[in-house]
């Protein structure tokens, strides 16, 4: 027997509603940190940029951190993280503590007055979290698919602590998010001491991506920091202490995962005090202002927070584009009657000017000698006989 026209159409309806992709359980069961951390962290003394929260601390700007989540409920990052988004389909806390770090770098805030020493380089700014991956590693797919998602959820600053091969889909993921006026900061990569392979590192090699290289303590560039990737900057990124899954710490942090961050907290400072620098001029900013560069792997050298907010750069060094050249209009050729004419009338004025000069001279002397205008000369003397 057929069914009636609305049980077809309630089954239509229901075969087109789509099925929803279930949530898979996965372990959360980070690495610990620890619960405390006495004595300021080598990055903050050496970068310095509590200099910079007088004029800024990042208000107003949305970093994005593509990684493996970021646990919101962390004291230094509660309130700070503003939206989650799960590609993964897992859950939005992370497990790895790998995207907390990174979290914590950017907009850790600042506890002092609790006794942390411990803070991001931004605390004003917001942390939207696009988790890409439950584990140490990702799909290049997902990772593409996350750069794409914070560009439409309107980040100003992209932070991608990964390293991948390049791939289509990650180079069109990375122009779109530019051609939305996001700035992507992206870890340079390290080399693996096992394999020796030394390859650049995606996305960071992909042009106008600050690629951000790794330095020690001594301001040299760390061993781990790959030198095939095309470096912009550097920042601290050996033995980094920042916050951690569980409402710890982590201390010792070593790789270009860690470095990067700190460049994309100083580029919201620069996106929150220059909000007219398209991200470009903030590219060429934070490469024109750093410091002790020219070493291979180094770039322009160490970011400065300092000066990448407060310095006053020429036009034509923010800009990526030349500047146009500047054509000078050829003086016309005059012809031989213009120039007859012109000579005529530089001759005359000479002999006028000759002229004054003479009269100028004689006049004086010509009435101390009893001269008069009109007349002949009269003699007050007696004639000699």
């Amino acid at each position: 027997m057929p069914l009636p026209w609305y049980g077809a159409a309630l089954g239509l309806v229901l075969a087109l509603i789509p099925t929803p992709t279930p949530t898979r359980t996965v372990t959360c069961d980070p690495e610990p940190g620890v619960a405390e951390v006495t004595g300021t962290p080598w990055p903050q003394e050496r970068l310095r940029f509590q200099q910079v929260w007088r004029l800024t601390k990042g208000e107003g700007v949305t970093v994005a951190v593509v990684d493996s989540g970021v646990d919101a409920a962390h004291p230094q990052l509660a309130g700070v993280v503003t939206r989650q988004v799960d590609l993964t389909n897992t859950d939005p806390r992370d497990c790895v503590g790998h995207g907390t770090a990174v979290a914590g770098i950017i907009a850790g805030r600042d506890l002092t007055s609790r006794g942390v020493p411990v803070m991001g380089v931004a605390p004003a700014a917001a942390i939207l979290s696009i988790k890409q991956t439950e584990g140490q590693q990702g799909d290049v797919s997902r990772l593409a698919e996350g750069i794409r998602r914070a560009a439409d959820l309107g980040a100003e600053v992209i932070n991608v602590s990964v390293q991948a091969h390049d791939a289509p889909e990650l180079k069109t993921a990375v122009t779109y998010a530019q051609s939305k006026d996001a700035v992507i900061v992206a870890a340079a990569g390290n080399v693996k001491q096992d394999d020796g392979a030394v390859t650049p590192a995606y996305p960071a090699e992909y042009p106008g991506v600050v690629a951000v290289g790794s330095a020690s303590p001594d301001g040299t560039k760390s061993e781990f920091s790959n030198t095939a990737t095309r470096i912009s900057v550097t920042a601290p990124g050996a033995g980094v202490t920042s916050s951690w899954t569980g409402g710890g710490y982590r201390t010792g942090l070593d790789g270009t995962s860690f470095a990067a961050p700190f460049v994309s907290g100083v580029a919201a400072l620069i996106r929150a005090r220059h909000p007219d620098l398209d991200h470009w001029q903030v590219k060429r900013r934070l490469e024109q202002t750093a410091e002790g560069g020219g070493a291979t792997g180094t770039g322009a050298g160490l970011v400065n927070p300092l000066q990448a907010v407060t310095s006053v750069l020429p036009a034509a060094e923010e800009s990526e584009a030349a500047a146009p050249p500047v054509v000078l209009a050829r003086a016309p050729v005059p012809d031989a009657r213009t120039r007859n004419l012109a000579i005529g009338i530089a001759a005359g004025a000479a002999v006028v000017t000759a002229l004054v000069v003479f009269l100028a001279l004689m006049l004086p002397r010509a009435r101390r000698r009893g001269w008069r205008a009109g007349g002949g000369a009269t003699f007050t003397g007696k004639l000699k006989s």
